[in-house]
């Protein structure tokens, strides 16, 4: 097998900074392990997509990414909104450097650089299912691809309220949830998935490829990233009160075991507004937009490197 070359992208924003104060260090471990690379740094938001869609125009096949979720985010989206190449091609790593590190998680993926660095030497390689949202913004049709888990309802609002004001750390980002909740207003929807369908007040639809969400919380541990289904979750309606008495479960995995807590799986799913509120939608902790919603699978799509 023929030495690897890999682009890499970081974010030097990533953790509040430090992934820009940290960058001397991370390219003298990469020096000191032999990695043949050169390296591009995101300046905006959405540029983390551009920027891998010029590396695979230029013949880049492996893939590097330096940040946190929403870094990850943008780089699956640029693997799969591009034309140069197949992304099944293409291989793909990243090292976590973010607050969450959700999708790391999943993996047990090291944010220790060195050790991070020295598995990606001799790594081992999976494939994972990616997500397609088709979506409503801003009056407009829209699609976005997802690594992760996609959220709706509250999870959608708290998406955009982040996005106006981004938190900090994980201390900060618990503090917005629930605060916030005593400001959102629970909207009815309709959730079709496989032939089925249910109608309510939900606080929250998830629809995961991966468990972990929100800084690792579990609202889809029954998601499994390669098994060509979607993870569902729907809670019903529950009061505040019974959220923040709840939030314990949310972090453990048994959240699932509440009486207004419905799980399935599901090869494609879609969300409609009941009434004259929409349902707001975010994937991978990024704000999209919301209903109508439809969610596809790809299958086994994304070639990561462990």
């Amino acid at each position: 097998m023929d030495e690897p070359f890999w682009h890499i992208i970081a974010n030097p924003a990533a953790r509040g900074g430090a992934m820009q104060k940290d960058w001397p260090t991370i390219e003298q471990t990469l020096q000191k392990l032999g990695f043949s690379y050169n390296v591009q740094f995101t300046q905006r938001r959405g540029h983390a997509a551009e920027l891998v869609e010029n590396a695979i125009l230029k013949g880049g096949r492996y893939i590097l990414g330096i940040g946190g979720d929403g870094t990850n985010h943008e780089l699956v989206n640029g693997i799969f909104s591009q034309q140069f190449a197949p992304p099944s091609e293409l291989t793909y790593a990243l090292l976590p450097y973010g607050t969450g590190n959700d999708w790391a998680r999943q993996y047990g993926i090291s944010h220790n650089i060195e050790e991070r660095l020295k598995r990606l030497r001799t790594p081992e390689t999976v494939w994972q299912d990616i997500g397609l949202a088709r979506y409503a913004h801003n009056g407009e049709k829209a699609t976005r691809y997802f690594v992760n888990v996609a959220g709706m309802a509250y999870d959608g609002f708290i998406g955009k309220k982040l996005m106006e004001r981004p938190a900090k750390n994980k201390l900060e980002y618990l503090l917005y949830v629930a605060k916030y909740l005593w400001e959102y207003k629970l909207t009815k929807a309709r959730v079709t998935f496989d032939g089925q369908a249910l109608e309510d007040h939900f606080y929250t639809i998830n629809v995961g490829l991966c468990r972990y969400s929100g800084g690792g919380m579990q609202i889809v541990p029954h998601a499994v990233p390669d098994d060509g289904m979607f993870a569902l979750t729907l809670a019903k309606k529950i009061s505040k009160l019974e959220v923040l008495i709840q939030t314990p479960r949310f972090y453990n995995g048994s959240l699932v075991n509440h009486p207004k807590i419905f799980t399935t799986q599901a090869k494609s799913i879609s969300v409609t507004q009941v009434g004259n509120t929409p349902t707001l939608l975010e994937a991978d902790g990024e704000f999209l937009g919301e209903t109508p919603v439809e969610f596809d699978i790809l299958e086994r799509a994304l070639r990561i490197c462990l």
